[in-house]
């Protein structure tokens, strides 16, 4: 297996370099020279598999020979092993044909735990075989940050850096960062927005001598492990609901399209998913682009769902390759004109090829409490503010749907407990292993968006526990 980046200019590699890379050379993204696909009968053949054998058969289509499919066995049993509920991601049903897929039983509540505590042993696993060490910097708008930091903390040869936008992540995200004291971990407040943060992010990896300096890998979905890695929990949903004998859609909420994209991908496998549905927030390019074809920047508004509060969806990239026929200078072109205006004009063909498979839905915070409200009344079912926004675009979008719409619950309601009580009257209390979060001592610093000072500090960083190695 090998992969290509979306702009062309950086030479094909195989899976453990992709790994290690996260992001081309040439500022794209990584995706597979061909998409792997299975037979009906294979997927048949994967029905009531164990969550973590599921993972393994599947994400081995995309290791290669770079992971044997033992290997990758042994990888998934440890990821999945602490998670909270037996089946890992189990469905729970709302309504006549609505199911909740909940994506939160790991150790920081977040959909982000399914991927990256399989990320962390695949650094690990590789690194050690290679007898490396990198850096890792991550941006987040709230659950990746944490996610990565409980993957990576106190691997022998990692360093992580996450860089949030300070006071635009709720406490619960914030102090599950900013709390591990492991000194390999290093959290960076940003003054600015997370599309700020991933600016930054992005700038370290198109630095090309501080990229070989720090030996820079990425957590967030611009690497394509990330993606492969939540790829199985659609599968896992779909074979439960009847694939690939009955067609399911999917209802996520997505602000980096990287949750919503893994989905895509299974599609691209042979999956019968008939319709992404995408919700949004007040931020909500992603829901005018597939209205009216107007991709256009706007300043990122605070929500209650912070998460999904950015406006440079990095994985649209990987879609819009896609449909632009896997064209990369045009790609190239596309993205170029995009962070030079804040518009992107998307040929209408392309355009009227992603909304023929997505469609969006916007919800402001008074709809996003009121569906947390309906659905706990109606059903008794608590729901953080990212998963009500699913939940009403699926009901919004497909009612009284005949095929089952598969909604993504990405975080434990506990992660919000100031939106759930307000919507509810009811505080969701945090998991055993977490109800001491708020008394535990913090640690970060704060920065400006500034590329020379955050450098500096990821420096200082690396620098350090590689001296006390």
């Amino acid at each position: 297996m090998r992969y290509v980046s979306t702009r062309g200019e950086a030479a094909p590699r195989g899976f453990e370099d992709v790994l290690l890379a996260g992001l081309a050379e040439d500022g794209g993204l990584f995706l597979p020279e061909s998409w792997p696909t299975l037979t009906p009968d294979e997927w048949r053949s994967l029905r009531g598999l164990p969550y973590a054998e599921l993972s393994a058969r599947l994400i081995h289509r995309f290791a290669g020979e770079a992971l044997t499919l033992e290997e990758l066995r042994g990888l998934t049993a440890e990821a999945y092993a602490g998670f909270r509920h037996p089946a890992v991601v189990p469905l729970v049903q709302l309504g006549p044909n609505e199911f909740a897929l909940e994506l939160f039983h790991g150790p920081t509540l977040a959909f982000k735990d399914v991927a990256l505590q399989l990320l962390g042993r695949l650094f690990d696993h590789v690194l050690k075989k290679r007898g490396e060490r990198i850096t890792i910097v991550g941006a987040t708008s709230g659950d990746t940050g944490s996610a990565a930091i409980e993957a990576c903390r106190d691997r022998e040869a990692v360093d992580i850096v996450i860089l949030h936008p300070e006071g635009r992540t709720s406490d619960v995200q914030r102090r599950q960062m900013t709390t591990v004291p492991s000194p390999n971990v290093m959290n960076l407040a940003i003054q600015g927005s997370f599309d700020d943060c991933q600016d930054l992010v992005k700038s370290m990896f198109v630095d090309a001598p501080f990229r070989r300096e720090m030996r820079l890998a990425a957590v967030n979905s611009i690497n394509w492990a990330r993606i492969a890695a939540q790829i199985p929990y659609y599968a896992y949903a779909a074979l439960s609901l009847g694939a690939p004998d009955r067609e399911v859609a999917v209802s996520v909420p997505t602000g980096n399209f990287g949750n919503v994209l893994a989905g895509w991908a299974a599609k691209r496998m042979g999956l019968p998913i008939g319709k992404f549905l995408i919700g949004s927030n007040r931020n909500d390019i992603l829901a005018r682009f597939l209205a009216s074809n107007d991709m256009s920047a706007k300043p990122v508004e605070p929500s209650l769902s912070p998460s999904m509060d950015i406006q440079v969806s990095s994985n649209f990239e990987r879609l819009l390759f896609e449909l632009l026929g896997r064209d990369a200078g045009a790609t190239a072109r596309q993205m170029k004109d995009f962070r030079a205006s804040g518009r992107m004009p998307v040929p209408d063909a392309a355009w009227r090829e992603a909304a023929k498979h997505f469609t969006g839905f916007t919800l402001d915070d008074a709809g996003t409490l009121a569906e947390i409200q309906r659905l706990h009344r109606e059903t008794g079912y608590l729901a953080d503010p990212h998963t009500a926004v699913a939940t009403a675009a699926a009901r919004a979008l497909m009612p009284e749907s005949r095929i089952p719409v598969i909604i993504a619950a990405t975080a434990h309601p506990a992660k919000f407990p100031d939106a759930v009580q307000r919507a509810t009257g009811i505080r969701p209390p945090l998991p055993p292993a977490l109800a001491d979060l708020h008394e535990r001592p913090e640690r970060f610093t704060v920065l400006p968006n500034d590329l020379g000072e955050v450098e500096a500090q990821v420096r200082a960083h690396a620098r350090r526990n590689t001296a006390d190695a």
